[in-house]
């Protein structure tokens, strides 16, 4: 990854000097996020005392960088992409990868042709890494990427199993968390409304739902369980269905700020007042929970934590391969407003 001038000084030579390994010189020089401030410093000395200057065109020839990371999206659902979640989550790796010189490359991966085609484009050295997002149970392309050691890193989980490294958020203490305040607040009669339940964040978020239910003493029966795709028109088309079920629900936990809202548009239009006749709480604490009537009580995933974090791990498997895949799972908070 790059010498310069011909006779002059090497990376190695900088590395030596610095008292660092050659992977954390080439980091400080693409300005790459994750190096401690000192041992920048002790790099950048050596730099200039030695007079390295980098050849970025050599140093991308002899490395094979592309300097590019892909953001692929394996939702096979079109529809979900207007869903604030990916804006927020693009916008969040965005920023986190804008001071390392990477470029951030978008691609849609929902088939069997084109997982193939990317895995293609991936080993023909065109990225370093993917970065895969909305990844449902059952999907082979993280294997397949692991399989054709590609760096990568996932935003969520296929399973409780999974080998491949990811960053999540506490799922299941965020919804028992949410169920518990609505316990607090005298509900009895709560409901909820999961994601697809081929994705295991819906699957632990409805476990967190029962696990409090279970902890209070009540009962958590199929009947009190709807299922959405976490978009608006499904939300609403699952409480109207749970008011059928159960008009005398008072409680409703809903697995994102979307699906909440449509719930709120149900409850409204069957002439329920939120919070007085049903509490309803989101998840995710996207700008949207602001927007509504009355302001969504939600679950705050850490997007940007979550994209920092994401991109960190991907720039250390990058520089050097770590043995064992590596799992950070991050806290939620549950913002209290005025629809609980």
């Amino acid at each position: 990854m790059g010498r310069r001038r011909p006779g002059g000084p090497t990376l190695e030579e900088v590395a030596v000097r610095a008292g660092v390994g050659r992977g954390t010189v080439s980091r400080v020089i693409n300005n790459a996020a994750g190096v401690k401030a000192s041992t920048r410093r002790a790099v950048q000395r050596a730099v200039e005392e030695l007079g390295y200057v980098p050849n970025l065109a050599a140093r991308s020839l002899a490395g094979r960088r592309a300097d590019a990371v892909a953001l692929v999206l394996t939702e096979p659902d079109w529809r979900q992409f207007a869903e604030p979640f990916f804006s927020e989550i693009v916008r969040s790796l965005g920023d986190a990868l804008a001071d390392t010189g990477m470029q951030l490359l978008l691609t849609l991966v929902r088939s069997d042709a084109e997982r193939q085609r990317f895995l293609e484009y991936a080993r023909g050295g065109r990225v370093d890494g993917a970065l895969l997002v909305s990844v449902h149970a059952g999907d082979p392309l993280p294997d397949m990427l692991a399989e054709a050691r590609l760096p990568t890193v996932m935003l969520g989980r296929r399973s409780g199993e999974e080998h491949v490294s990811y960053v999540d958020a506490d799922n299941v203490g965020g919804a028992r968390s949410a169920v518990a305040h609505l316990l607090e607040r005298g509900r009895r009669e709560i409901a909820t409304i999961t994601g697809p339940l081929d994705m295991y964040v819906a699957q632990c978020r409805l476990r967190g739902y029962r696990e409090a239910m279970a902890t209070a003493g009540q009962g958590s029966e199929r009947s009190w369980v709807a299922e959405s795709d976490f978009t608006q028109e499904s939300g609403r088309r699952a409480m109207v269905e749970l008011l059928e079920r159960h008009p005398e629900i008072d409680g409703v936990l809903a697995a994102s700020d979307t699906t909440a809202v449509g719930a709120l548009q149900a409850l409204r239009a069957a002439g329920r007042r939120v919070p007085e006749d049903v509490a309803v709480i989101g998840f995710d604490d996207f700008p949207l929970a602001e927007q509504t009537e009355p302001r969504l009580t939600t679950v705050r995933q850490p997007l940007e934590e979550i994209g920092r974090a994401m991109i960190r791990l991907l720039l250390e498997e990058m520089e050097e391969p770590a043995v064992a895949w590596r799992h950070v799972i991050l806290r939620t908070e549950l913002v209290v407003r005025e629809s609980s």
